[in-house]
């Protein structure tokens, strides 16, 4: 496999086969023509590859990370870098897309896991502007309760077993599969579905036992 350079401000910095703008670039091939590219060592699709994945990259970073975090940009170049070494393991079986998270995930979560477990990193996780938008609540009022909600569950993960908290947020807010869960946490399916259980379980005890939370429940204000 060739080894790829990608560059740490595309606007800034000279990518092989790249226009410099300002403007996002998209991809000139198909995924197919890049993962065949990539595994006959054509360095010529490094740009492709680059333009094809990172904003997939970028956004699970984010949501994982916190738009906000000092770290945000080294680990993005850890996982385009990731991405590259896994590429013999990918074969097709899930589309690229998901591919892509799931490894970008996995090196966010090893990253968590090395550094000293933050309680904003699940405030920055359960409040991202994409999953509130998905829910579709738009009344100032109740979308100022319902921040107030995540803020009180995104304490309560924090002060969870780690491993647990974080099979939650991978699966049940981030839509993330049992399978791919157990990727990025490099365990088995089992283990995986096991965290998530008692994950769960742990989570809505603690839940049930904030008087808080349980009121604004209780009067349907979310």
């Amino acid at each position: 496999m060739a080894t790829f350079r990608f560059p740490r401000r595309p606007a800034l910095t000279v990518v092989p086969g790249v226009r410099q703008t300002s403007a996002p670039q998209r991809a000139s091939r198909s995924d197919d023509e890049i993962l065949a590219g990539l595994r006959r060592g054509d360095d010529g699709i490094a740009a492709d590859l680059y333009w094809r994945v990172k904003p997939v990259v970028d956004r699970t970073v984010r949501r994982l990370l916190g738009r906000l975090d000092t770290d945000g940009e080294d680990i993005v170049q850890v996982a385009l870098v990731q991405l590259i070494e896994s590429l013999p393991s990918y074969r097709g079986e899930c589309p690229l897309d998901a591919w892509v998270s799931a490894v970008s995930a996995n090196v966010v979560y090893k990253h968590i896991r090395r550094r000293r477990l933050e309680r904003n990193i699940f405030v920055d996780t359960l409040l991202d502007e994409d999953l509130i938008e998905a829910c579709q609540i738009n009344a100032p009022t109740v979308t100022a309760q319902f921040r107030d909600a995540l803020r009180r569950i995104s304490g309560h993960l924090a002060a969870m077993n780690a491993d647990r908290a974080w099979a939650f947020v991978l699966h049940d807010v981030c839509g993330y599969s049992l399978e791919e869960v157990s990727h990025i946490c490099r365990i088995s399916a089992v283990a995986a579905q096991s965290r998530l259980v008692r994950g769960r379980r742990e989570l809505h005890g603690r839940v049930a036992d904030d008087a808080t939370l349980t009121g604004i429940f209780d009067r349907g204000d979310l």
